[in-house]
């Protein structure tokens, strides 16, 4: 396959499954098996594209949040979300020193979405039948920050997911809210991770020049608006549906991969 529909390739499965709590990096493994495994910026990058479209979706909100720091409660969801970042940010960066991480390959990412799909199975059930509670309490902040760290650790866990429900499990039930939360917590995560891989790769020796910048353009832009796509559809079902049928996506995709590998 040509190099650049590679990346087309790559950019829209990571749009399409970045948001969606059924793993973009499981399914970008089981793509980069077939056709070549890119660079760790490439993956940051085009991660980010996802999280660009986030960031257009939810513009109104973050002007609010920009622009209302005067009231209270715009400070204390503001805040939350700083704390949220900053736990993420901390635990991550000391488990990427020590390298705690399992390995990318195809039996850990299997096992990962059907212990994921399982978890979301158990949280649905938890949440069936309370009242959407839409309040962000310190408690959600923490949880999703912590969530993210586990989800980088446990590649297969996927970041939306994990940041999602452990909104839900910590109290935020409502799920366009829980939603809402994790993908703007996701912003500057993410947005910090494609910083951190262009530092390295420039500090690399023959790192840039390495790197198929055309390529990885593409792919972010192709992410960007793949991802646009699927956060506004994702949002429309999560007002009306349940994230079980995610959940036995994820529970048959793991099986068939652990069927075939």
């Amino acid at each position: 396959m040509n190099d650049l529909l590679e990346a087309i390739l790559l950019g829209f499965i990571e749009g399409l499954t970045e948001f969606l709590p059924i793993s973009s990096t499981g399914h970008l493994l089981i793509v980069e098996n077939w056709i070549g495994r890119r660079s760790d910026l490439f993956n940051v990058a085009i991660q980010a594209g996802a999280i660009l479209a986030v960031s257009l979706v939810y513009r109104a909100r973050i002007w609010e949040l920009a622009t209302s720091l005067h009231r209270q409660e715009t400070r204390d969801y503001a805040l939350k979300l700083l704390a949220a970042f900053t736990i993420t940010a901390a635990l991550g960066l000391i488990a990427k020193t020590l390298g705690v991480e399992l390995p990318e390959t195809v039996t850990p990412v299997a096992i990962a979405l059907i212990v994921g799909g399982v978890a979301i199975l158990a949280v649905e059930r938890h949440v069936k039948g309370l009242s959407p509670r839409e309040t962000v309490t310190w408690g959600v902040a923490i949880a999703v920050g912590v969530a993210q760290v586990v989800a980088g650790v446990f590649p297969g866990t996927s970041r939306s997911a994990a940041a999602i429900f452990a909104a839900m499990l910590a109290g935020l039930s409502s799920r366009p809210r829980a939603a809402e939360f994790a993908f703007l917590v996701g912003i500057p995560v993410m947005f910090a991770a494609t910083g951190h891989e262009l530092l390295a790769t420039y500090l690399e020796p023959g790192g840039v020049a390495s790197e198929s910048w055309i390529e990885l353009g593409v792919a972010f832009v192709v992410a960007a608006l793949t991802g646009f796509v699927a956060v506004k559809w994702l949002l429309r079902w999560v007002s009306g549906h349940s994230f079980v049928p995610f959940a036995w996506y994820r529970i048959v995709m793991g099986f068939v991969l652990l069927a075939v590998t």
